[in-house]
C-alpha cells in the first residue's frame, strides 16, 4: 500500500480536480483506492457524490475522537474500488483541537494503519495551508504529489513547498520524499506556461510528469453533479489526460 498526499500550498492549482480524477482513474484500471478528504472546504467529497452536510463520521471525528478508520470509510457508489473518508466545514476548527493533542502531528498515521490488506493506493487531499491537518496527511504519506499551475506565482511558491515537504522530512517523517509535479491548466499556446513549464522541469527534473492537464469546461462542470470526469464525458480532454496520467502513475509505481 502506498500513501499519497495532493499538496500544494497556494490554491487553486487543481488540486482537489486532481485528486478526485486521479484517484477515480487508478480505482476504474482496477486498483483499490482510498481518498482521504483532510480539506474543511470537503470539495472531494461533494466531488464525489458525498452529501458531506449529512454525515456523521467525517475526518474531524476521526482525528479528535475514538472514531476508528473503519467507521468512516465509505464506498464511493458510482466508482468501483474507491472509497472514501469524507470531510466538511466541522474540520475547519481542527487545527487549534489538534493543537493540544498527544503526538497530535502523527494521529492520521496512527488512524490508518492496519489498512495495507484493504487498499493498493491511499490518496489524501491536503487543504492549501500549512497547519496540522496538512502535517498529519505529510507525516502519515511515503510521497508528495504537487499540482502545479504553470503562471508566475507558482515559481515564487516552489521555494517555500520544498522547504515545507523538508522540515516534515526531518522531523516527523524521514521517509517523506516528492512523487512527482502535474502541470495543471496548461495551454502549450501561450509562451509563458510554456516557460514557466521550462523552469519547472529544470527545477524538478524527471519528478515533472509527462502529462500534463489542460484547461476543460467538461472538468470544472464534472464535480457539480458529483461524480469525476471519467463518468461525466469519458471523451473529454481532461478526461483523457487524467487517465494518461493515471497509467504514468502506474507504471512509476508499479513498473507498468
Amino acid at each position: 500500500m502506498k500513501i499519497v498526499s495532493i499538496f500544494n500550498q497556494k490554491g487553486g492549482v487543481g488540486k482537489t480536480t486532481t485528486n478526485i480524477n486521479l484517484a477515480s482513474y487508478i480505482a476504474l484500471k482496477g486498483h483499490k483506492v482510498l481518498v482521504i478528504d483532510i480539506d474543511p472546504q470537503g470539495n472531494t467529497s461533494s466531488g464525489l457524490g458525498i452529501e458531506k452536510d449529512q454525515q456523521e463520521n467525517t475526518t474531524y471525528e476521526l482525528l479528535l475522537s475514538e472514531t476508528k478508520i473503519g467507521e468512516v470509510i465509505q464506498k464511493v457508489e458510482k466508482v468501483e474500488n474507491l472509497s472514501i473518508v469524507p470531510s466538511n466545514m466541522d474540520l475547519a476548527g481542527a487545527d487549534l483541537e489538534l493543537s493540544y493533542m498527544e503526538n497530535r502531528e502523527s494521529i492520521l498515521k496512527n488512524k490508518i494503519q492496519g489498512l495495507e490488506e484493504e487498499f493498493d493506493f491511499i490518496i489524501i487531499d491536503c487543504p492549501p495551508s500549512l497547519g496540522l491537518l496538512t502535517i498529519n496527511a505529510l507525516t502519515a504519506s511515503d510521497t508528495v504529489l504537487i499540482p502545479m499551475q504553470c503562471e508566475y506565482y507558482a515559481l515564487e511558491g516552489i521555494s517555500q513547498l520544498i522547504k515545507t515537504v523538508q522540515k516534515v522530512k526531518k522531523g516527523l517523517n524521514k521517509n517523506l520524499e516528492i512523487e512527482g509535479v502535474v502541470l495543471t491548466m496548461f495551454d502549450p499556446r501561450r509562451n509563458l506556461q510554456l516557460q514557466v513549464a521550462e523552469e519547472l522541469k529544470s527545477y524538478f527534473g524527471e519528478l515533472v510528469y509527462e502529462n500534463s492537464i489542460p484547461r476543460n469546461v467538461r472538468l470544472a462542470e464534472a464535480p457539480s453533479f458529483g461524480i469525476p470526469i471519467a463518468l461525466y464525458d469519458s471523451r473529454a480532454k481532461g478526461a483523457e489526460a487524467y487517465s494518461d496520467l493515471a497509467d504514468e502513475f502506474l507504471r512509476k509505481n508499479l513498473g507498468r
